[in-house]
């Protein structure tokens, strides 16, 4: 993993970091061709410790091919905004044990769905150089008129005249996804990646599978490729 910047810095010092790296943000589709997709989720099975999951899919067939989970100490508090200095870190070293690089990273967490335009996908997506999601389960800023309740219907979702991303609902009759922009993919395909990663259930399967792994399943028999490195 580079080093972008310190982890070990304070709130004041972290929110700076945000306002300084998120105009590195590239806010353009760079997603053509891809055949390997992850997903990234963390957990905490216990205070003062992080469990992170991700795993691989193969695209289009959306098969789960490798996962990598890593447990750490948490040495950031958590504080609203500022989720991805308690999780950035893990997710990329559980990244780093797939076996293969991924072409796509859906990420359970904000993009430029923030108060300062950087959230944990943003971060991944700039820390990483990866075509980045955020596929959030709820809202962290902004406003939005209710999609209609089929599957693939979206509104925007705005911050006074700017649009930080899409309220997609990805099967009928379920609440909607938060999703935006993390790094390398416009609306348009963030929007599309969502959906055509989905399985008939809420989350995209890459994000589905992470939450489960992140949460403690045993994927053993279910990927070709299961890895873990403990901290």
């Amino acid at each position: 993993m580079d080093t972008l910047h310190p982890w070990d810095v304070t709130p004041a010092e972290a929110r700076v970091l945000q306002e300084q790296l998120a105009g590195r943000v590239v806010r353009r589709d760079e997603t053509q061709g891809v055949r390997w997709i992850a997903g990234a989720d963390v957990h905490y099975p216990q205070r003062g410790q992080a469990r992170a999951a991700a795993v691989l899919f193969r695209y289009p067939e959306l098969t789960l091919e490798a996962a990598s989970v890593v447990e750490e100490e948490v040495k950031f508090p958590y504080l609203p905004g500022l989720l991805s200095f308690r999780e950035a870190a893990a997710v990329a070293h559980a990244l780093e044990g797939l076996p293969r690089r991924p072409e796509l990273l859906l990420v359970d967490g904000q993009g430029i769905a923030h108060p300062r335009r950087f959230g944990l996908a943003a971060h991944l997506g700039v820390l990483l150089d990866m075509p980045a999601v955020g596929c959030a389960k709820s809202r962290l800023i902004g406003a939005h008129e209710e999609p209609s309740p089929e599957a693939g219907a979206w509104t925007p979702l705005m911050d006074g005249q700017e649009v930080i991303g899409a309220v997609v609902r990805t099967r009928k009759g379920v609440k909607p996804l938060f999703v935006s922009v993390g790094h390398r993919v416009d609306l348009e395909a963030v929007i599309r990646w969502v959906l055509a990663c989905c399985r008939g259930f809420r989350l995209p399967e890459p994000c589905r599978w992470a939450h489960r792994a992140a949460g403690g399943a045993d994927l053993t028999g279910r990927a070709a490729d299961v890895r873990g490195r403990r901290a």
